[in-house]
């Protein structure tokens, strides 16, 4: 892995689905076989670039996403590579069955990509919040799931993913990223990025949970506590020997999510943990809850996912070594 840590709390300029587009397009000049199946969301995340490049590698369903994920794995059983998006809710929740029998029982590659994870769906509302996403293709086995954090990684992931010949779930932000890492950062699926250096408590979160550890450690580092950082973007298959390694380093972990905490990363990496070095452990994320209307500050601070949250949590945990 190579890349630059920005860390200085911007949003970036551009909108993080064109990362997603700019890769694809690149790629698709390239390999005639690759294409993109949309459920009548092109102007969501500006894919209409792509159907007016490359018409015959891209694909409109509507607004069908079970049909859309038995198209994606009649696509790529004919040898093409895949992607295909929906909202999240949709991407998961609507069409997991066909993603599960399909796709991945059928050892099919195709990569399924859920915009607007948790609570950047703001306010589409609870309805079009997924907090479960990533738990459902958690369960499925031999599936790749990823949390981005911004549009540096979400650019490099894609081509990872095409290339990777393994079913997959990607979260992706439609807009208004924090931009962590400079472009051109080069990532490694299934292994954790350590942004900083800590002995005191580890801190590893994901997506837009990211920026908010960076900020706690701020925080905590001028409070006298040193919090090492870890980026999980990659939830499965998760990096067993950074977590193992952090554990023992600091003592006590804290992990950060825009998901639900009971079937998500904080329980992913629980199962490390008690299993090959038992520390404290505090998990912030969504507690057993359903989305609602708002803006996404509001709803980081209603559901408690927020910089401030991870200070609390990381001296609590602290406090339990």
């Amino acid at each position: 892995m190579n890349f630059t840590l920005i860390g200085k709390h911007e949003t970036d300029s551009r909108a993080n689905r064109d990362a997603y587009v700019e890769a694809m397009q690149e790629m698709m000049a390239k390999d005639p076989k690759l294409c993109h199946i949309d459920c009548d969301l092109y102007g969501c995340i500006n894919t209409a670039k792509l159907e007016k490049a490359f018409p015959k590698q891209t694909f409109n369903a509507g607004i069908a996403e079970q049909n859309a994920m038995g198209i994606a794995a009649g696509l790529t059983a004919t040898g093409r590579t895949v992607f295909m998006h929906s909202f999240g809710c949709f991407a998961s929740r609507r069409a997991y069955d066909q993603a599960f029998m399909s796709c991945a029982y059928a050892q099919l590659p195709v990569h399924v990509l859920g915009s607007d994870p948790g609570v950047c769906a703001a306010y589409n509302g609870g309805t079009h919040m997924p907090f479960e996403d990533m738990a459902l293709y958690m369960a499925i086995p031999g599936a790749v799931v990823i949390d981005p954090t911004d549009y540096a990684m979400l650019y490099d992931l894609t081509k990872k993913l095409a290339a990777s010949g393994k079913f997959s779930f990607t979260r992706m932000i439609r807009k208004g990223v924090t931009k962590v890492y400079d472009d051109g950062a080069d990532f490694e699926i299934g292994k954790g990025v350590t942004l900083k250096e800590g002995k005191d408590v580890t801190i590893i979160a994901s997506g837009i949970m990211v920026d908010e550890a960076l900020k706690a450690s701020e925080t905590l580092s001028a409070e006298g506590i040193s919090a090492k950082i870890v980026d999980m973007f990659t939830w499965k298959p998760i990096d067993e020997e950074l977590i193992v390694a952090s554990a023992k380093e600091t003592g006590c972990i804290v992990t950060a999510e825009n998901h639900q905490v009971k079937c998500g990363l904080g329980s992913a990496v629980a199962q490390v943990v008690a299993k090959n070095a038992p520390v404290p452990m505090e998990m912030i994320g969504v507690q057993d809850r359903f989305g609602q209307v708002g803006s996404q500050k509001f709803l980081q601070e209603e559901y408690g996912l927020t910089a401030a949250n991870i200070v609390e949590a990381a001296k609590k945990a602290i406090s339990r070594k």
